[in-house]
């Protein structure tokens, strides 16, 4: 990924056209939050709904901490991380508009014939295709097709060509026809340890409840590697709870939403649940 020349003075060209934005550090991820609202302990923004920065002044909170306010971009905080930052990300959805990103020549091929055309960028694998009017978003809806827009993050890459079409239908029901990725470790009720096994010992709500509040801390305190630490997380609670009727699919997502508050996809997420599961033999 080539980084941004100038991020700063990127994000205020783009904030004066009321498009918001926020840093993102290598890895093309958001900056961690800050100590005081790790584990979201600010409370947020109010159910994450809204962009903006909580009460602190720094770039919390992902594609949350999104802003379009000159003196917001230039504040002590944000200044020392957009010295750190390679790139600029956008919020598609506050900025009333929705991205397809396609990631390799097979889904561009693919839009050519199924979208209308639109305003194109090119990527560092394929482009983005980006509509007028804003939607919910989903990741992974066919092969190589993420749409991002409400509550999410689209690095910033250019103008673009083409004029901006609105956003279709056709993108709407992609979103609609997509199929849940998440698919928890299979459960068999009890623990295989032989003769004398009896009902799976993990089933105390209270020592489930610890395991995913760790592994969620887990994730979201780190600073660095997050792929490693997700992975390496969610192979934790697999070795634990994989083999037994634990496990829930409001566990799974829990650890999900997690991983994806950390900047990760939703296919990195399930990439690394899969690579988990095959680890152990799941």
């Amino acid at each position: 990924m080539s980084a941004t020349p100038y991020p700063q003075h990127t994000a205020l060209s783009l904030a004066a056209a009321g498009v918001p934005v926020l840093p993102l550090r290598r890895g093309k991820v958001p900056f961690g939050n800050c100590p005081a609202c790790a584990d979201n302990a600010c409370g947020g923004r109010p159910n994450m709904k809204t962009p903006g920065p909580c009460e602190c002044p720094g770039v919390c909170h992902a594609w949350a901490a999104a802003t379009t306010d000159p003196a917001i971009i230039v504040s002590p905080p944000w200044a020392a991380a957009w010295r750190r930052a390679v790139c600029v990300a956008y919020h598609p959805g506050a900025a009333g508009l929705t991205v397809v990103d396609l990631d390799d020549a097979e889904a561009i091929a693919w839009a050519r014939t199924a979208l209308p055309a639109t305003r194109t960028v090119p990527t560092t694998r394929g482009e983005h295709w980006i509509y007028r009017g804003a939607m919910t978003s989903h990741n992974a809806v066919r092969p190589g097709v993420d749409v991002k827009s409400s509550m999410s993050y689209a690095r910033y890459l250019g103008p673009g060509t083409g004029h901006l079409a609105d956003l279709p239908d056709a993108v709407r029901a992609l979103a609609v026809k997509k199929p849940s990725p998440v698919r928890p470790a299979p459960y068999v009720g009890t623990v295989p340890t032989g003769p004398g096994a009896g009902e799976c010992p993990h089933r105390t709500p209270a020592y489930l409840e610890r395991g995913i509040a760790m592994a969620e801390q887990r994730i979201t305190r780190a600073r660095s590697a997050i792929h490693a630490t997700v992975y390496r997380t969610f192979l934790a609670v697999l070795s634990t709870h994989g083999r037994c009727s634990c496990l829930t699919d409001t566990h799974v997502t829990r650890l999900f939403t997690a991983a994806q508050t950390k900047g990760e996809t939703l296919r990195h997420c399930t990439d690394a649940w899969t690579n988990a599961r095959t680890t152990l033999g799941l």
